[in-house]
């Protein structure tokens, strides 16, 4: 439990509340991995504002859940946001891609969800 991503901000949020704990774990699965293909389609097909508003989208929760790539996160998106033609950053893509899916599978099992 808790390899991929930490509970320790998501259990101050939630002020041990264990339903609720459940609920944003839920709600990563629901939104995250979701996000996080609609960001590497659009990362692939260089569509910068879909690209920006998909990891924009996403930092809060990879942020609250500490999977360790904001700052990956966080290039993707300005790549996104300021266009940056010529400039890859599908090394930070998959670093992110890899935490969300390990971080997901983990969340499944610790959750029975």
């Amino acid at each position: 439990m808790e390899q991929h991503y930490k509970l320790s901000r998501v259990r101050e949020l939630a002020d041990n509340d264990m339903d609720f704990i459940q609920t944003l774990a839920e709600a990563f699965l629901e939104e995250v991995p979701v996000d996080a293909e609609r960001l590497k389609k659009a990362v692939a097909e260089e569509d910068y504002y879909n690209t920006y508003q998909a990891a924009h989208k996403m930092k809060p929760t990879i942020d609250l859940f500490e999977l360790g790539v904001l700052q990956d996160l966080i290039v993707v998106q300005d790549w996104g946001k300021f266009e940056k033609v010529g400039e890859d950053c599908s090394n930070e893509l998959e670093i992110v891609l890899a935490a969300v899916e390990k971080a997901s599978a983990e969340l499944k099992e610790d959750f029975n969800l």
